[in-house]
């Protein structure tokens, strides 16, 4: 892979509506009260993790194309806002930007309007419904918003695809397709996703938003994070066949179990302009022993600083891959970590990990924070 920076992050999460919001929830390192949503015919409702309000209007909101929009869409454009912020502001109005929008569950919501209103009454069924059922709706969306679209693409799978978004969005700037892409996971929730998620792994806590980062392959506009690697996507078909995958991802990542970095050229680079720091890892471990059992076996000798996002957040699919890495990148864009490992197994199809190491930083709209209270030892 030749280099490819990132030069922007976003986040909407039950914690807020930006990455500062992120971050300090998981400085907290406590998990994030959990609501209630009703089921339609119980009488118990099912518990979730909603995104709160944002705390004034969005502008965006404004535009025509969002008018009739459902929450992921705007979970989407407020991502790719944030990420975006560094290149609006400093690279050239003719920059070439590719879109990359991850789904698992999709635009649910509408779906249920629509065939709610089918069921009762084909005849009256609204057609303006449909088109927002659709998983490319969100991408369309944000593409009239940006403007600037060159390429985009919408991926649907369990939640390591977005792993797989963001070897596309490298794919296109390799190849030269694009200046920049903006890789974005995101879900939005309904009791149907909330009820499935009871009945399959009832530990977990349904939650939704939003996560993205905006490549590129220009230095200056980097914001201190490199992608270093992206392993093969390790798949499988039944359950006790996802532990091997796990185990194979692991291996191929190859990130020292002691959590201090290697001696490689890289390290050597970073080493030399900066004292050395540990390696840190973000998993995608919950609170769901059976889900998680795959992973846990695979990074049992891990020793070094870790961060489990979920924990807090609760278990938003694809979104909550999209704020593993999120929340990786932005502990390696604080200093704090000589790189970040993201590990990612997925539900149904495949394990799948990456490598954040640090790179020079060039432009300063990257937030970023010092401490992280939730990482373990």
């Amino acid at each position: 892979m030749s280099r490819i920076f990132v030069a922007g992050l976003g986040a909407v999460s039950p914690a807020g509506w930006n990455v500062a919001a992120l971050r300090e929830a998981l400085q907290q390192g406590e998990p994030l009260p959990v609501q209630t949503l009703a089921r339609p015919g119980w009488e118990r409702p099912l518990p979730v993790r909603l995104v709160p309000n944002p705390p004034m209007r969005p502008e965006f909101l404004t535009h025509p194309r969002l008018r009739r929009t459902s929450p992921i869409t705007h979970y989407v454009v407020a991502t790719a806002l944030e990420a975006t912020a560094g290149l609006r502001a400093n690279a050239n109005p003719g920059l070439r930007l590719g879109l990359v929008v991850c789904l698992q569950s999709g635009c649910v919501n509408y779906s249920c309007r629509f065939y709610e209103e089918t069921l009762k009454d084909p005849a009256t069924a609204s057609p303006l419904l449909f088109p927002e059922t659709v998983y490319a709706a969100p991408a369309s969306h944000l593409a009239a918003v940006l403007g600037n679209i060159s390429l985009a693409s919408s991926l649907v799978g369990d939640p390591a695809t977005f792993l797989q978004g963001l070897s596309l969005g490298a794919q296109w700037l390799e190849e030269n397709r694009v200046d920049a892409c903006l890789v974005i996971g995101a879900e939005e929730t309904n009791w149907i996703l909330a009820d499935a998620l009871w009945h399959l792994e009832r530990p977990a806590i349904l939650t939704a938003g939003a996560g993205a980062l905006c490549l590129c392959r220009n230095s200056e506009w980097s914001a201190g994070v490199e992608l270093a690697a992206i392993t093969d996507a390790h798949t499988y078909s039944t359950r006790n066949r996802r532990t091997p995958a796990a185990r194979a991802m692991r291996e191929q990542l190859g990130a020292p179990a002691s959590g201090r970095p290697v001696a490689s050229r890289q390290n050597r680079k970073i080493a030399g302009r900066m004292p050395a720091l540990p390696e840190l890892l973000c998993d995608g471990i919950g609170n769901s022993p059976h889900a998680d059992a795959a992973e846990l076996s695979a990074w049992r000798d891990w020793t070094g600083p870790r961060l489990s996002p979920k924990r807090i957040l609760g278990e938003g699919l694809m979104a909550a891959a999209a704020w593993q890495c999120v929340a990786a990148c932005d502990a390696v864009a604080g200093e704090q970590f000589t790189a970040a490992n993201v590990s990612l197994v997925g539900s149904n199809q495949q394990a799948i990990g990456a490598r954040f190491v640090r790179a020079e930083a060039r432009i300063s709209h990257l937030s970023v924070g010092k401490a992280q209270g939730n990482i373990r030892s």
